[in-house]
């Protein structure tokens, strides 16, 4: 099983949820965050090159389990939904989990997810 965690601008919620649903992907968890990461900002010597913190932006974290075999075509369906082509559109990441369980039934592995 794999955790796919993306941190995308709040606008591109409804984009990324018709996304996965046309892949049948359930069991979306979303959370209001705060996200904080470089961008670029005039430096000391009047350069814009330089990388200052920005923080603050809101953003939403969207956090889904899924079979291996699907979690890169989750990925890209997340991707392609959140992009923009501007600073802050966010990030995905892939993480191996190792088990899962539904507590209403007592499912684990895949029949949990």
């Amino acid at each position: 099983m794999k955790k796919i965690e993306a941190v995308i601008k709040p606008f591109k919620l409804d984009d990324v949820q018709a996304g996965l649903g046309a892949l049948e992907a359930t069991g979306l968890t979303v959370v209001e965050v705060s996200s904080c990461g470089l961008g670029l900002g005039a430096g000391g010597d009047g350069a814009h090159d330089a990388r200052i913190a920005t923080v603050g932006a809101p953003k939403v974290k969207l956090e889904i389990i899924v079979e291996d075999e699907r979690a890169v075509l989750v990925a890209e369906a997340i991707e392609r939904a959140a992009h923009t082509g501007r600073d802050g559109d966010g990030t995905i990441t892939i993480l191996r989990v190792d088990e899962a369980v539904r507590i209403r039934t007592g499912e684990r592995g895949d029949a949990a997810i």
